[in-house]
Formats: structure tokens, sequence, C-alpha cells
């Protein structure tokens, strides 16, 4: 590798992989379905995260009105 060529964060040499890696082979009409997985558990999250900061601002409200 030339000196003009190095990435020092590696980020394109991390790049080039990624993109270059084969693709798994997939069984006949299997349907892809990326990061599903991944994009239920963080709706999950997220709502379980709004409904704890709701609730503790009512909860707040609730304590100034009766204090």
């Amino acid at each position: 590798m030339a000196d003009n060529d190095y990435d020092p964060a590696g980020s394109t040499q991390m790049f080039r992989a990624f993109v270059d890696e084969a693709p798994a082979p997939q069984a006949p009409g299997s349907v892809t379905t990326y990061g599903s997985n991944n994009t239920s558990s963080s709706r999950t999250g997220l709502i379980v995260l709004v409904a704890v900061a709701a609730i503790a601002v009512l909860g707040a409200v609730v304590w100034l009105a009766v204090k």
C-alpha cells in the first residue's frame, strides 16, 4: 500500500470490505427482511421511553398542583 493511499481511520478499508462481501445464499422463495428484529426492538424501546417520560411529566405536574 502506498503512503498516499493510507487511511489512518481505516474507514475506507472497512467500507471496501463491507462492499466486497458476498451476500449469503438464500433459499428459493425466501423473503429478505433487513433488520426487522432490530427495528421492532428499537421501536419498542422508544415507546417505553416516551411512556416513562410522559408519566414523569404527569407526576411532576400533579406534584406541583398539590403542593
